[in-house]
């Protein structure tokens, strides 16, 4: 699923002020791409706030009142929404939040999306019509979902169990997809684009599972499920049916294309899934203790 989702709970400082540059707000800066769009803006010497719950001014997107003091002395903002763009609401939030930032002063607005997603392009859309200089990066799903979210513990457990069937994905590296943002949020010429993003090859959650076998040197399976199985899932584990209904995205086909947003906007191919899980499994993020 898109990344929008999933910010950490990790700690760090709300802004960074390093120049007199234009401030960026990087709402879900804690999270998976936002705190690598923060730490890559930071790094440029750009002064970065942290857009986060527990941040300092805090940001909450079921608060709106929180968003005042967030955008104070904001030029750019990259957007993400919490838990995913897809779910019902988020186009209003999104689009009440992008009317408030403009009358704050801050018109760049940088938006993560996902591929494929029809309710997610609502939100684009009211994104469009806020009168921001607007830049819109479709995502494909993101390699660090194994990692760092949502399919740790499955791949720890040692059995990955969806309801993808056979269906094919381009997962993305969110290296890749920061390095996008960071140059959407600090170059013009990407005003008024949407980039659509993925990884060099398409495969299959069995082709995952594979991959991380080989990183491990253990034998993780991949098992598919009804959909209604994994809505139980859900339910048991106090997580949001929605989800479910992501995963139809991989299941009718409809990003079984490989697309070329990275190379558009880098001059680069994309980083592939074998790289990141050498990388991720040379950390001891999937180390099993008997």
């Amino acid at each position: 699923m898109t990344q929008t989702a999933k910010n950490d709970t990790q700690s760090t400082r709300t802004t960074v002020r390093t120049t007199e540059q234009p401030l960026v707000l990087v709402i879900g800066g804690t999270g998976k791409t936002g705190r690598k769009v923060a730490g890559k803006l930071a790094a440029q010497g750009r002064p970065v706030r942290v857009g986060s719950r527990g941040g300092e001014p805090a940001f909450d997107w079921n608060d709106p009142a929180t968003w005042t003091a967030a955008l104070e002395g904001v030029d750019r903002v990259y957007v993400t929404y919490y838990p995913d763009l897809a779910l019902p609401g988020a186009a209003d939030q999104v689009g009440a939040f992008a009317e408030a930032a403009v009358a704050a002063g801050a018109r760049r607005l940088v938006l993560l999306s996902g591929r494929g997603e029809e309710a997610a392009q609502l939100a684009e859309e009211k994104l469009k019509v806020s009168g921001a200089d607007w830049t819109v990066v479709r995502s494909s799903w993101f390699n660090q979902n194994f990692d760092e979210s949502f399919f740790l513990e499955p791949v720890l457990a040692g059995e990955i169990a969806l309801p993808t069937g056979d269906g094919v994905e381009a997962f993305v590296d969110t290296e890749d997809v920061a390095d996008v943002v960071v140059a959407a949020l600090c170059d013009d010429r990407h005003i008024g684009r949407t980039y659509e993003l993925s990884g060099p090859r398409l495969l299959s959650f069995a082709d995952v599972a594979a991959e991380l076998s080989k990183v491990t040197g253990r034998e993780i399976a991949y098992v598919p499920v009804s959909g209604e199985d994994y809505r139980a899932v859900l339910r048991a584990n106090d997580l949001p049916e929605d989800f479910a209904e992501l995963f139809t995205l991989i299941l009718d086909g409809r990003n079984a294309h490989l697309v070329h947003g990275v190379e558009e906007v880098l001059g680069r191919a994309p980083r592939d899934f074998a790289d990141y899980a050498r990388e991720a499994a040379a950390t001891g993020v999937w180390d099993v203790t008997s």
